[in-house]
């Protein structure tokens, strides 16, 4: 008798171990799943907004030209979107990215046009522009303390006030150098230089953030900057950093913006600032849900240039790009906060 219940308590407890372990097993399917909709779910977005803008518009959108189209006009936005993403790892933000962009580039215009500067040192200097305001914009946020939203948001007035200054907001186009109208208008080797240069951006911050002891540094910073202090990392010395590089991948951007269209006109780059800030939130939801990454930037960058290309094969009003990229910022976000609960 004490065998025969003893037999049946353990093919109950064997029946309750196999019906914990199949639910343990449901469940970690589930959750595997739910993991890598998290990572795709953006990515496959992107592909689907191909397949539909393909069906709406088969003569014009799925075409090599088209394509090529696409990514050549979101090369601008693709530099200042990768430099962006360095600053956010660290929980910072530059308002001023579009402003810098602007300004670099009517620098270099200027530079050319009235003051018949050679192409290469005018580059040259409107780099150095740009590291001049990342330095200033990082000492008065990582030293000074002050917030990076105000900050950000009082130095892109400035800046934009510096290039009314300097151009008088007029247009600059004459006597530009041929070299420089190449970089946004030539090919090397069959590939298009813009797509070069913005390529170039990608591979430098995704390789600072994923291989390198900065790039660990940075993310740390972002995860507790004060835990991070307190192991030995020199914190205000990395957000310097990091709002330097923005500020030069600005530079670059407005370089491409006005190598691009051979001229130079007032708050040139003021239209990238939010789809910036959107491909960086919507690259936050790819890949490492609720984390900053270049390569999700990437991804977000391409779902902005492919609908505002649709968009405008399909006739669509401006007003209605506007609507719909201001609700992919919105969606960016939540999105992003969305991911960030579910790893938290």
């Amino acid at each position: 008798m004490n065998k025969v219940a003893e037999t049946g308590g353990d093919t109950a407890a064997a029946d309750t171990a196999a019906s914990g372990g199949a639910s343990a097993r449901l469940s970690g399917s589930a959750s595997g799943w739910r993991t890598l909709v998290d990572k795709l779910g953006i990515a496959a977005a992107l592909l689907v907004m191909i397949a539909v803008f393909g069906i709406l518009r088969t003569d014009t959108f799925l075409t090599t030209e088209n394509f090529t189209n696409v990514l050549v006009q979101a090369a601008p936005l693709a530099a200042i979107a990768f430099g962006l993403t360095v600053v956010l790892v660290m929980g910072d933000f530059d308002l001023s990215v579009a402003a810098m962009s602007s300004l670099a580039g009517a620098v270099a215009l200027y530079l050319m046009t009235k003051e018949g500067v050679d192409w290469v040192p005018a580059i040259a200097v409107a780099l150095l522009v740009g590291v001049v305001v990342g330095s200033a914009n990082g000492y008065l946020v990582a030293y000074a303390k002050n917030s990076s939203f105000i900050i950000t948001l009082a130095s892109g007035t400035i800046l934009t006030g510096i290039e009314f200054t300097i151009t008088n907001q007029e247009t600059l186009f004459e006597n530009v150098p041929q070299g420089y109208v190449d970089l946004g208008q030539g090919s090397i080797g069959g590939i298009r230089t813009l797509l070069i240069i913005a390529a170039a951006v990608f591979v430098a911050c995704l390789v600072l953030l994923e291989k390198t002891e900065l790039g660990r540094y940075m993310r740390a910073v972002g995860g507790n900057s004060e835990a991070a202090r307190l192991a030995g990392l020199n914190v205000s010395r990395l957000r310097l950093i990091g709002f330097v590089i923005v500020a030069v991948a600005a530079a670059i951007s407005g370089i491409m913006l006005t190598a691009q269209a051979g001229s130079s006109s007032p708050s040139g780059a003021a239209g990238l600032l939010l789809p910036a800030f959107a491909a960086a939130f919507l690259g936050a939801a790819a890949f490492r849900p609720g984390e900053f990454n270049v390569a999700g930037t990437l991804v977000g960058v391409l779902i902005l240039a492919v609908i505002q290309n649709g968009l405008t094969l399909m006739n669509a009003d401006p007003a209605v790009i506007n609507l719909v990229q201001g609700g992919i910022l919105i969606a960016a976000v939540w999105l992003t906060r969305t991911g960030q609960q579910r790893t938290s």
